[in-house]
């Protein structure tokens, strides 16, 4: 294991815990105030915000916190899966960003090689699978905690969709209550942002986690899996045009998989351990998570 430069994950941590605190602040006054949760006119410098009064980064603390919880456990999932195995991982990092979400999400680095599809398949499904047991609790007290307000989705310059998980929880709290007279607190939008981030680690591509749970199971037989989801990801560019990023990105870079020669089968568990993140992948995935 490499020494660990603990000084730069804990400087990036503070500053994106910042920045998403920061938003947070301004998703809980919209909340609280039945405003939409984002408008660009009045929140476009929301990250300036805390400079003339940082003590406002405290009222955007649930979000952040929460938002933070669920990347650190994902993340953390792939690390002691690396851990277990002895493979030369680093620790989280985070992304600080100017956006309104306060944050890129999180990453580890593995240096060692991975010489078994079983290893391969651990690591990958680990962090989904961590990030959401985190998520879950957050997402039924954020629900829980929500409020109806007729077409509320539909107000604000950026509009949100809604994933097949979030809809399932609704009708449990706010029964016959359509997703668009729904406002959503800012502990389910920070478990908002986890589903979304959970989907996309998920799609069956490459480097990404659903990639390597796709290798790990169907070895070079995965080309054709992934080869179907670029194409797939094309016409969703017309609801949501920074697929047409993610597909041309993935083509180009993380398209290909570093070729493990091992042909042990992974046994039934891991079979069912990747139903199990199948059907996360659907209960997350959204065609247009975001649209204006």
């Amino acid at each position: 294991m490499r020494p660990r430069r603990l000084w730069l994950h804990a400087a990036l941590f503070f500053v994106t815990l910042v920045t998403c605190s920061a938003t947070g602040s301004r998703l809980v006054e919209n909340f609280h105030r039945n405003l939409p949760s984002f408008r660009l006119e009045q929140d476009l410098l929301l990250m300036l915000w805390p400079v003339d009064n940082p003590a406002v980064l405290l009222t955007g603390l649930p979000f952040s916190l929460a938002l933070l919880f669920i990347l650190l456990a994902h993340e953390m999932g792939h690390y002691l899966a690396c851990v277990h195995y002895r493979l030369d991982a680093s620790l989280p990092y985070f992304l600080p960003a100017p956006s309104f979400i306060g944050t890129f999400g999180a990453f580890i680095r593995i240096r060692s090689i991975i010489y078994s599809r079983k290893v391969l398949f651990d690591v990958g499904v680990a962090g989904p699978l961590a990030g959401f047991v985190a998520l879950m609790p957050l997402l039924l007290i954020g629900i829980s905690m929500s409020k109806r307000l007729p077409g509320i989705a539909h107000e604000g310059d950026i509009l949100f969709g809604t994933p097949v998980l979030i809809t399932l929880v609704e009708r449990f709290f706010f029964p016959g209550v359509p997703s668009a007279d729904i406002y959503l607190h800012p502990l389910a939008r920070a478990a908002w942002v986890g589903l979304f981030a959970t989907a996309l680690n998920l799609l069956p591509v490459g480097q990404l986690d659903g990639g390597h749970i796709l290798y790990a199971l169907f070895g070079e037989r995965h080309k054709t899996i992934s080869k179907f989801t670029l194409a797939a990801l094309i016409p969703l560019g017309f609801l949501y045009w920074p697929w047409w990023v993610w597909a041309v990105g993935l083509y180009f870079i993380g398209r290909k998989h570093p070729f493990i020669y091992d042909d042990t089968p992974i046994g039934a568990t891991r079979v069912v351990l990747s139903i199990v993140a199948l059907l996360l992948f659907l209960l997350s995935f959204m065609p247009a998570p975001i649209s204006a």
